[in-house]
């Protein structure tokens, strides 16, 4: 599984950040960055739904591969 994080719909409300700590930071001026590549482990797989599902700009895709 790999994410995908739309910068240009991300508004910085950073409820991802706080579902998916190991798999999102917040930039120098809020918004949501995507760590590893957007590479999500088969153990954070839950995790990575729960942030897709919690963003309110709809600005995470989940791509499966």
């Amino acid at each position: 599984m790999k994410l995908h994080l739309d910068t240009e719909l991300c508004q910085g409300h950073s409820r991802c950040v706080m579902v998916a700590p190991e798999l999102f930071d917040a930039d120098e001026d809020g918004y949501s960055m995507l760590l590893h590549n957007g590479d999500v482990p088969a153990s954070l797989h839950n995790k990575a739904r729960l942030a897709v599902d919690n963003c309110p700009e709809y600005a995470i895709e989940v791509l499966e591969g």
